[in-house]
C-alpha cells in the first residue's frame, strides 16, 4: 500500500497519510480497540484467547508499545475480521509504526512518545509554572535548564537533549505547517534566573520576538493573581489535524510521564486551561510585562545605565 492510498477501517475508508510512527501506533491501537468493542469482548477475554497478559492488550491499544504484524493477524483472527482489505491495511500500519522517527537518530530519548505526538500535533496548549516551554527556549537557556534539572547527566547527554529541543522548535518556524502554540506562563518562569542574567535577558528578548508570530500566543500569570487553576503544576494539551486522533493531555514526571486521552479528562483540563487564559494577562499586556522584566535584567547587568 502506498502512502497516498486510503487505509480501510471498520467504519469505512479513511485516508492515512502520516508516517509518524508514534501516531501510527496510536491510530492502529484505536482501530484494534474498535474491532474488539464491535466484537463485544473485553481485553481480558482477548488476552485469554491469545495466552498473553491483559496488560499487553492494553498497551497495544493505547499505542504505547510497538505492535508486530503477527500481533495484528492474531487479533484479527480473534475478532473474526473477514475483509482481507482491513487486515492488510492494519498490518501495513503495524509495519509503518515500527519505522523510526527523526528523534531516534539522537539515541534513547526518555520522552520520545511525547516528541512523536508533538511532531504531528496541529496545536499545543501548555501551562508552565517553573521554566519556559522547551519550544520557546534559546540554546543557552535550554542548556542551563537541562544541566540544572539533571545534575548527574553527562555533558554528552546534556548536549543531545539540547539538540533535540532545538530540533523540536522547527515546528514553530515551519512556514507551511506551523504548530499553533498557546503558552500560559507563571511569572516565576520570567523571574527565575536560569544560567545567569545575561542568558535571561537574551531569553526574554527572544520570547518577545516569538510571541509576535501569528500562530504563537504567550500570556503571563502574574504573582498578584494569587491562587489559580494552574497551581497544581505543568501540563500540555495536544490536538491533531485528523479528527480521528483524539486530543491528549500530557503530564511530565521525573521517572515516567502520563498521557490522558479519555474525553472527560481532556475536557476537564481544557476547561481549566480556559480559566487560566481568562485570568492571565492579555497577549499585549504580557509583552509589556516581559519587556519590563527584560529591562530589569539589562539594568542589573549595567547598573550605571540610566533608568528608562
Amino acid at each position: 500500500m502506498s502512502e497516498d492510498e486510503p487505509a480501510v477501517h471498520v467504519g469505512g475508508v479513511r485516508p492515512v497519510v502520516n508516517v509518524n510512527p508514534t501516531v501510527r501506533r496510536r491510530r492502529l491501537g484505536q482501530e484494534l480497540r474498535r474491532l474488539r468493542e464491535l466484537k463485544g469482548m473485553t481485553a481480558e477475554e482477548v488476552a485469554d484467547r491469545l495466552l498473553v497478559s491483559q496488560s499487553k492488550i492494553s498497551r497495544l491499544e493505547n499505542g504505547r508499545r510497538s505492535i508486530s504484524q503477527r500481533d495484528v493477524r492474531d487479533l484479527c483472527g480473534v475478532y473474526e475480521v473477514e475483509d482481507h482489505r482491513i487486515v492488510e491495511s492494519l498490518m501495513q500500519m503495524a509495519k509503518d509504526s515500527r519505522q523510526q522517527g527523526w528523534w531516534h537518530a539522537f539515541g534513547d530519548i526518555p520522552y520520545s512518545v511525547y516528541i512523536g505526538l508533538e511532531t504531528d500535533a496541529a496545536s499545543l496548549r501548555v501551562y508552565e509554572p517553573q521554566v519556559l516551554p522547551g519550544l520557546l527556549q534559546t540554546p543557552a537557556y535550554a542548556e542551563a535548564v537541562v544541566s540544572g534539572s539533571l545534575p548527574e547527566a553527562s555533558s554528552g547527554d546534556i548536549e543531545k537533549r539540547v539538540r533535540v529541543r532545538l530540533r523540536r522548535q522547527e515546528r514553530i518556524h515551519d512556514e507551511e505547517h506551523p504548530l499553533r502554540l498557546w503558552a500560559v506562563l507563571d511569572e516565576a518562569t520570567l523571574r527565575r534566573v536560569v544560567g545567569n542574567r545575561q542568558i535571561m535577558r537574551e531569553q526574554l528578548e527572544y520570547l518577545l520576538e516569538v510571541s509576535r508570530l501569528p500562530h504563537v500566543t504567550v500570556q503571563v500569570m502574574p504573582f498578584d493573581m494569587g491562587a489559580h487553576p494552574g497551581v497544581n503544576g505543568q501540563y500540555a494539551i495536544l490536538e491533531f489535524p485528523d479528527a480521528a486522533d483524539s486530543s491528549v493531555v500530557y503530564l511530565e514526571g521525573i521517572t515516567s510521564d502520563l498521557y490522558l486521552e479519555k474525553m472527560n479528562d481532556v475536557q476537564s483540563y481544557s476547561m481549566m486551561y480556559e480559566h487560566l487564559r481568562a485570568q492571565a494577562l492579555s497577549a499585549d499586556l504580557t509583552r509589556d510585562f516581559i519587556e519590563r522584566i527584560a529591562k530589569e535584567y539589562t539594568r542589573s547587568l549595567n547598573p550605571l545605565s540610566p533608568n528608562p
